[in-house]
């Protein structure tokens, strides 16, 4: 909104044209106003919801400390996604509104989930079929949406000389693989959709496993959006495409706008969130962050790298799988208790040692994922 109005004039204003600034701007806003909105928010929540979120009486005996703090502060996050991007980011570009699409989207799903847990006081929300059938209709309209807008993009691109070299053949329902260049797997338009989705709900479900500690999912979300807010504006700006021998995505710089945001909202939450915690952000937020991820994902065409990226998640949704398959298997339980993180305090680990650590390998993956965007 603001850089529509202010990007026109030249001179200093010149700077609002510029990406990495309104980077900065929307990280900036989405801290702001979720540092102001907190604390007002946390008590109408306490007010509206009594006894807060459920806490599970198989887990860990000091989570039971945790009865009463209230849920839903994905809406808290949300607040500084929306604000940020709303405000900095170029409201003409597509890829903005699917990722706000999804986002928003797995949001609401988030929230009825949550909203029946806190009525019925307990841990039973929404239907997990329902749930997913929901998760997959916003993922497959995102993901056709995409692969629509990519080919659009392109062909502008092509046409006013910012994009000098043809893309592969099958890009806009493409898929790209680390470490190789000029190669791109084309699924056609129903396997690009059906991976596609497939990616988003899985990021979403994945982070909403490993939301379970104060401060663990919002942690590694922080990171991962950093790191795939870099991805886009490296893949959107055709030079350094070129450079780092990454496949162009047209159009997809403006996304690390909406990362920044995600970034200054998470700062502003973890602010709330950091132990003990006074909030805790639910399905609410943990469904939204994830799909937002996996959208980002399938955007810029690195949906292979947020497996390494977001390895943290992945490890996360692969320990209550296995976990169930074993003990369907043999009526035994693989780990103490899942997901994993609950398994280590099981353990003896301290609740802060399990975060910061998984943090640490959080940061790690990162790095690891960053690296396959040069070694090409």
């Amino acid at each position: 909104m603001l850089y529509h109005l202010l990007s026109p004039y030249g001179g200093e204003l010149n700077l609002f044209s510029f990406v990495t600034f309104r980077v900065a701007l929307g990280l900036a806003t989405g801290l702001l106003l979720a540092l102001l909105f907190g604390a007002p928010m946390i008590g109408w929540l306490r007010k509206r919801q009594g006894k807060g979120q459920p806490i599970r009486s198989d887990g860990p005996e000091s989570h039971q400390s945790k009865k009463g703090t209230p849920t839903m502060g994905g809406f808290l996050i949300l607040l500084g996604i929306l604000s940020g991007t709303l405000l900095w980011a170029d409201l003409t570009n597509q890829y903005v509104w699917i990722v706000i699409f999804v986002t928003v989207g797995f949001c609401a799903v988030g929230f009825i989930d949550d909203y029946q847990k806190v009525t019925k006081k307990g841990t039973a929300g929404l239907s997990g079929k329902v749930r997913l059938l929901m998760e997959f209709v916003i993922a497959g309209v995102a993901v056709f949406w995409i692969s629509h807008y990519a080919q659009e993009t392109t062909a502008l691109a092509i046409a006013n000389g910012t994009l000098k070299v043809e893309p592969l053949p099958g890009y806009a329902t493409g898929l790209a693989l680390p470490f190789l260049k000029d190669f791109m797997f084309d699924l056609t338009i129903y396997g690009f959709i059906a991976f596609g989705a497939f990616v988003i709900v899985g990021a979403g479900n994945a982070v909403n496993f490993t939301d379970g500690l104060d401060g663990l999912a919002i942690g590694p979300v922080m990171i991962a959006g950093a790191t795939f807010g870099f991805i886009a504006y490296a893949t959107g700006t055709p030079r350094f495409a070129d450079y780092l021998l990454l496949t162009p995505t047209p159009g997809t710089a403006e996304l690390s706008v909406v990362m920044g945001s995600l970034v200054g909202g998470g700062l502003g939450f973890l602010w709330y969130n950091a132990p003990p915690a006074k909030i805790f952000m639910g399905d609410t937020g943990s469904l939204a962050l994830g799909g937002c991820l996996g959208a980002m994902a399938v955007c810029v065409k690195h949906e292979m790298v947020l497996a390494i990226v977001g390895g943290l998640f992945l490890f996360e949704a692969l320990s209550v799988i296995i976990q169930v398959l074993y003990f369907k298997a043999t009526g035994k339980r693989f780990f103490k208790m899942a997901p994993i993180h609950h398994h280590f305090e099981k353990l003896g680990w301290s609740e802060p040692t399990v975060v910061i650590r998984f943090w640490i390998i959080a940061f790690l993956l990162a790095l690891a994922g960053l690296a396959t965007l040069r070694l090409r």
